[in-house]
């Protein structure tokens, strides 16, 4: 089966020789880490069977966070903390969308704008929430970026779990209504005004297209009915997952890139046929900056907030427990070499342990 990393070697350079000076830094070293993952460059082990002597090399990851073949385990280890941080009370499920018209202005400025739209999501929530008509007091939000719709097309947006209720300033806690936890047309409207304030403060110099106030922009937020572990379940799946993952690619030459996408409408998963080069932008413009972090808390939360976060648990006088079973999807399909052994593919009964190391080699771009 092809692989994206087989698609970067192959097509990789070409991509350079065309964009290479306008690509961000970040793009440039996810096309270089993903080509190199699991070969030489980043060097390795060699391990022999105890039975048979039969050697084989066992190459390191790159680590890259948009590597598709890499961090399985950390997505699991992140879901094992957020289960035990979950409360005993419902969750309620938001959803903040920018408008068409301003997603490419957001892509020439990730750095700061990706920013923006999650303190402006948290920010209305927090201030409708804080609001005696709906909860009245300071809630805990956890944010997630997402930036690509079908077909790895550019699509912003953020999701959001929050406990359905807050904290008063007495130290009581609030429950939230059973049926919402804010307006979602007020909440739209505060939503599109934090934002176009965040941005003009940050990049006076962008255009705002007039048809942004012209519209509402899409908010969704209602209760999480299948339940915060499961809405957490999913979220994890994207924490350290890429915009396409490798099972997804389905052929690959030098006409097209074939690869299955999920159509909104049907649901059904039909192929789609890009140009490399077109591949390649589509990809790489989902590659985060270097140092942006995709995923924020706010309020009660927010790390600062941790004390808050465990008085507001002994109040509701009973701790969430870690759900092994919604870990347990996140695991990952390999283990290390050097903390459990493997079965030797030259014969049944073998078993491969480490017996030397391969020394890594430079990183340099293709």
């Amino acid at each position: 089966m092809p692989e994206l990393a087989d698609i970067f070697r192959t097509y990789g350079g070409r991509y350079l020789q065309r964009f290479g000076e306008r690509m961000l830094p970040s793009h440039r070293r996810a096309l270089a880490d993903i080509t190199a993952c699991r070969t030489e460059v980043f060097g390795g082990q060699v391990t022999e069977c105890v039975r048979c002597g039969h050697r084989h090399h066992v190459y390191h990851s790159c680590r890259n966070r948009s590597c598709p073949k890499c961090h399985a385990t950390d997505s699991g280890r992140w879901l094992e903390r957020r289960q035990a941080e979950l409360l005993p009370v419902p969750y309620c499920h938001a959803i903040f969308t920018l408008p068409e018209e301003l997603r490419e202005p957001v892509r020439r400025r990730q750095k700061t704008l990706y920013g923006a739209l999650m303190t402006a999501a948290a920010e209305s929530l927090q201030q409708l929430a804080a609001d005696p008509h709906y909860v009245g007091g300071k809630i805990g939000i956890l944010a997630v970026l997402h930036t690509w719709g079908k077909a790895m097309v550019h699509h912003p947006h953020v999701h959001c779990l929050i406990p359905a209720g807050g904290l008063a300033e007495s130290g009581e806690w609030l429950p939230a209504r059973k049926k919402y936890l804010v307006p979602v047309k007020a909440l739209s409207r505060i939503f599109r005004a934090k934002f176009v304030a965040l941005a003009r403060k940050t990049h006076p110099e962008m255009p705002l297209p007039e048809s942004i106030w012209q519209k509402d922009w899409v908010v969704y937020c209602k209760p999480a009915v299948q339940g915060a572990p499961k809405v957490l379940n999913y979220l994890a799946r994207y924490i350290h997952r890429v915009a396409i993952t490798n099972h997804r690619i389905v052929a690959v030459n030098d006409q097209q890139i074939t690869f299955t996408s999920k159509d909104s409408r049907t649901q059904r998963w039909a192929p789609v046929g890009l140009k490399p080069e077109e591949f390649i932008r589509r990809f790489l413009q989902h590659v985060l900056p270097k140092g942006f972090n995709k995923v924020r808390y706010y309020g009660m939360l927010s790390p600062s907030h941790r004390k808050v976060l465990k008085r507001v648990q002994l109040l509701l006088d009973e701790p969430t427990k870690e759900n092994p079973a919604a870990s347990s999807d996140a695991k990952s399909p390999e283990t290390s070499w050097e903390s459990s052994p493997h079965q030797c593919p030259h014969c049944p009964t073998g078993v491969m342990v480490v017996i030397g190391r391969l020394p890594r080699q430079s990183r340099a771009p293709p």
